[in-house]
């Protein structure tokens, strides 16, 4: 009975049975499996997720109103003083904790804004510029030069005392000086693979330029650009803090950890030092989960670092 089982069976699928079944792996599911185990990336990003949260639910978790003022209670109170407000009040007698919650709306709102705006413009600019090269190219780096001689803090803070202060502005102020990177990275991209093999075989075979730059350049250069971005939004957010410490940044009654840092810097910090300290501790803290997913993504998503075990 046995034997006419195994007569039965085809030996293709014998064959089949014995062969061990191969997984198709690419560069970005091995991508994964890397940054997956890099320990420091996925502790950022479980930081990253936690305040994406705060910064889109703040209005659920925050346990008051963002401008909600407690006028029977003291100003800047001492944190872990009151159970009602854990970390204390500000000048104004606000919940603190709740003005950190919003203030990573903020913070996020600011740090991804800024890069897809800047890259918006630098990527296209620099994609036209390396692969057609020639006058297009000379007029587009000669812009760049003269952008990258003007300090982009002196430049932000011209504009911002042109065009008022807020966030929207202070966005787009700061994405007008992000653009020269994401060009110049974009820029020498192009210009590295438009003397590959196939790109002059598409060229040869007549394709169109807008199809050799989307499909057949662009796609190869993805990986050095989102290492890119995720480095450029812990800048962004830092260059926000710093323009709203000087007190020419986010406008009240929006939250912002660097104009609350501002606000805690005087002569009372000895006393009242949570003020300054909480904010400090989140800008910090966010720029150091963003450094580790860059380092992790980085590290991913470099091809000669692949691994075929």
């Amino acid at each position: 009975m046995s034997n006419s089982t195994t007569s039965s069976t085809k030996p293709s699928e014998q064959i089949a049975t014995l062969t061990p079944k191969t997984v198709k792996r690419s560069l970005w599911t091995d991508a994964v499996r890397r940054f997956r185990r890099n320990r420091l990336a996925m502790f950022g990003l479980f930081i990253l997720l936690i305040l994406l949260t705060l910064a889109v639910f703040a209005d659920v978790i925050a346990p008051y109103e963002v401008d909600k003022v407690f006028l029977t209670l003291r100003a800047n109170t001492l944190p872990f003083v009151n159970s009602a407000h854990v970390l204390g009040l500000d000048g104004s007698s606000r919940d603190y904790l709740t003005r950190l919650i919003f203030g990573a709306r903020t913070s996020m709102l600011v740090g991804l804004m800024v890069p897809l705006i800047s890259f918006a413009i630098g990527v296209p600019l620099g994609a036209l510029a390396g692969y057609l090269g020639g006058k297009f190219d000379f007029i587009v780096m000669r812009i760049v030069e003269v952008a990258t001689a003007i300090p982009p803090l002196l430049f932000a803070l011209f504009l911002l005392s042109i065009v008022g202060s807020g966030i929207w502005n202070v966005i787009a102020v700061l994405a007008v000086t992000a653009w020269i990177e994401p060009t110049r990275l974009t820029r020498a991209q192009f210009i590295t693979y438009r003397e590959r093999d196939f790109v002059m075989a598409a060229q040869s075979l007549g394709a169109q330029h807008w199809r050799i730059i989307f499909i057949h350049i662009l796609r190869n250069t993805l990986s050095p650009l989102i290492v890119a971005f995720t480095f450029a939004v812990p800048l962004a957010i830092f260059a926000e803090a710093g323009l709203s410490f000087l007190g020419i940044g986010i406008t009240e009654p929006t939250a912002s950890w660097g104009k609350m840092v501002g606000s805690g810097i005087g002569n009372f910090i000895r006393v009242y030092y949570h003020i300054a300290l909480f904010p400090t501790i989140m800008v910090a803290l966010t720029m150091l989960a963003f450094s580790f997913v860059g380092d992790g993504l980085q590290e991913a998503l470099d091809p000669q670092r692949a691994d075929h075990r």
